[in-house]
This record gives structure tokens, C-alpha cells and sequence, in this order.
């Protein structure tokens, strides 16, 4: 799945840390080769808000000549932030910004691994959007750079409620007991979209089901992901029926009129496949979802967990 995104804009801070990395292709694979180097320390300015950026430079900073210091645009995910702090590492951050200080020994300790918020909020909105329905979904990972989906539901109308939060690892984690809900369509928080933007694609199969307009916007990060997601969202949610416009940097969607059946295409994209098969649990017809499989990239068990809840 990485083999398919950018690596240009992780290579060039590196490069300016000291790293020799070169890029190439060979029989049509993408081949990467880092000869080892000792880095320097960067103060580097990133042009867009990733948390895959901003990891590299981090990690690559751990054993630096000099202070690592990052800056984004906006904030993005701080799941390293908070995994190095845990283990003992120099560390400070913010919003939009992260510092490292190289030197610290790592600490070894126990880690549990918190549920998935991306994998679970298929599970959200198909309780959301199915009639009668209720799930609660456990030790869920409730970081608010990661979870911002909640919020967003929430603000659409859907009945979520955490309980039992508590703290793991240096995160946050909840249960989440999610019911069937009359969602209206809202304008989404731009200035917050990279809290959120692996669940726009079924984020917008919610707004489908919601009453009233619902804009997503500042989310032309998804077009470099394994697909260019805004585009595909548009083109396959159309052929099930959804009447909404594509922009530069996400979709305005008029919801209310559900899903009609058809055939579609995952993109081998597998947040899409999933995505579109919570639109198939509400649809007024079958749905096929080609090239399914791609599911596996993130969540193997994903179909079998699927069938479970719905019978």
C-alpha cells in the first residue's frame, strides 16, 4: 500500500538531515535505498499537516547531531509524540509543531495497543444508518487528532456515547455505545480535517444518508493516498445514486436520498471497499463491490466481523 504513495516529501527533509536516499524504479517497482548516515539536526517547515512526515523526521532524529524541531501547517496526528514521551524520549509538542532533543536512552516498557479508531468507525456509521441498530464498540482509541470523526457525528445528530475512558499507553481510549440516529447534513470543520481524513470516505456515505447538505473541505490530502479518494468517492457514490459535486479539495453532498444498488469499483483502495459496504447494508438494491480484497490492507478480518453483525 506505502509502495504507492509519494516518498518525495519524507526524502527531502532527510536528505536535508544528512540522509543519502535514492529512488528508482526497476521492473516496475518503486525501490528505495538509504545508505546509513549520521543526521544532523533540522528545523523543517512542513508544506502539508502528516503525521507520516513528521514521524520520519522524528525518528530520524532520535540519534541526530542537534535539535529536530517540525512545523505543519495545521496539526496532524501525534501518535509518536505520545509513544516516545511514554518511553522516555526529550520530547515536547503543540499544536502544528514538534520538537525532539537527540541524547535520551529509550525505555523499554509493556505497550497495549488500543482498538482502532479507523477500523471501528465502519461499525459507527452502519449503527448510525440501519434502523433499530445499536453496537458498542470497546477500548476504542479516542486520540482527538485521530478521532475527530466522533465530533463530527455527533454535530450531524448521531447518538454516540462514551463511557469508561481511561488511559493506555500514553492514550486515551473509550467505549462507545453507538444507536441509530436521524443525522443532518452540516458544514464540516476544515480548520479540524486532518483529525478525520481517513474517514472521509464513509463519513460520506453518512452525509448520503443524512438529511440536508453536508461539505467536506481542506481534505486535498486525500488524493495522494492509495487512490486519489476524492475522486473515487465521487464517481462510485454516484453510481449508487448520490447526488454531489466534486471539488479541488473534497465533496459537498446532498443527502436524503440513500443508495440505490449497482456495481462498483474498491480502487483497491480499502478504506473505500469498506466503505461501500456499509452504503450495500442500506442500499435499495444489491451492490457489488469489485476487487473487494484490498480490504486486507488494514483490517483482514473485516468481512467476517461484517457478517457477524449482521445477522
Amino acid at each position: 500500500s506505502l509502495d504507492k504513495r509519494p516518498m518525495g516529501r519524507v526524502i527531502q527533509p532527510l536528505s536535508q538531515m544528512g540522509a543519502l536516499i535514492e529512488e528508482s524504479q526497476q521492473e516496475g517497482r518503486r525501490v528505495v535505498t538509504v545508505r546509513g548516515q549520521v543526521l544532523q539536526g533540522v528545523h523543517y517547515v512542513s508544506p502539508v499537516a502528516s503525521a507520516q512526515v513528521k514521524s520520519a523526521i522524528l525518528l530520524g532524529g532520535l540519534y541526530a547531531k542537534g535539535v529536530v524541531r517540525v512545523e505543519e501547517p495545521q496539526a496532524s496526528r501525534d501518535h509518536s509524540e505520545r509513544m516516545l514521551t511514554y518511553l522516555g524520549a526529550d520530547l515536547s509538542y503543540g499544536s502544528g509543531w514538534a520538537e525532539l532533543t537527540p541524547g535520551t536512552e529509550l525505555q523499554a516498557k509493556n505497550i497495549e495497543v488500543p482498538c482502532d479508531f479507523s477500523s471501528a468507525a465502519f461499525f459507527m456509521v452502519a449503527a448510525l444508518i440501519t434502523p433499530n441498530s445499536e453496537i458498542t464498540l470497546e477500548a476504542v482509541l479516542m486520540n482527538p487528532t485521530r478521532a475527530g470523526l466522533l465530533e463530527v457525528l455527533q454535530a450531524m445528530g448521531g447518538q454516540i456515547e462514551v463511557k469508561a475512558e481511561r488511559q493506555v499507553g500514553g492514550e486515551t481510549v473509550a467505549d462507545l455505545v453507538v444507536r441509530s440516529s436521524i443525522l443532518q447534513g452540516i458544514d464540516c470543520p476544515a480548520d479540524k480535517v486532518a483529525s478525520y481524513i481517513d474517514e472521509i470516505p464513509i463519513l460520506a456515505v453518512a452525509a448520503a444518508c443524512a438529511s440536508g447538505v453536508t461539505r467536506i473541505t481542506g481534505a486535498e490530502e486525500l488524493r495522494v493516498k492509495e487512490t486519489d479518494r476524492i475522486h473515487a468517492l465521487a464517481s462510485e457514490l454516484s453510481k449508487l445514486g448520490v447526488d454531489l459535486e466534486e471539488h479541488p479539495d473534497g465533496l459537498t453532498i446532498r443527502g436524503g436520498r440513500g443508495f440505490q444498488g449497482g456495481t462498483t469499483q474498491s480502487h483497491d483502495d480499502h478504506r473505500m471497499a469498506m466503505s461501500l459496504t456499509v452504503a450495500a447494508g442500506v442500499a435499495k438494491a444489491p451492490v457489488i463491490i469489485e476487487d473487494y480484497e484490498c480490504t486486507a490492507i488494514s483490517y483482514p478480518g473485516f468481512w467476517e466481523d461484517w457478517q457477524r453483525l449482521s445477522t
